[in-house]
């Protein structure tokens, strides 16, 4: 079974995720990017779902320092956001996060971006 990293500090998103993928993957869950960091580094998941609006280190900069990191710069990263302003997807992009999605989430665009980045 793949692991997902969910970075997510708004309970109701998370547990909307949780619902959404706990039956195809298994989920290990951080509440701000310091701790999605460190988790990424411990678990070694297959793919992290990054909220962007995060206490302590936002979503762009726990990215940048995930793919700074040699044992965790394969890692597919989706930055997860509200902002959807022109310039925020090149934004997501240049700290190094993969993809991109929108909240609130379409459930099969997202299902589409797993299926992608976890079977290649």
């Amino acid at each position: 079974m793949k692991k997902i990293l969910i970075v997510e500090d708004i309970e109701l998103n998370l547990d909307l995720l949780t619902q959404l993928l706990e039956d195809e993957y298994e989920l290990v869950a951080a509440e701000d990017g310091a701790q999605g960091v460190a988790l990424a580094e411990q678990e070694q998941p297959d793919l992290i779902l990054m909220d962007i609006s995060l206490p302590v280190l936002d979503g762009y900069e726990a990215t940048r320092q995930i793919k700074a990191n040699p044992a965790l710069t394969h890692i597919p990263v989706i930055a997860l956001t509200a902002h959807a302003m022109s310039g925020d997807l090149e934004r997501a992009l240049a700290a190094g996060c993969d993809d991109y999605l929108t909240k609130p989430l379409n459930d099969s665009l997202l299902f589409e971006k797993l299926d992608h980045f976890l079977t290649e």
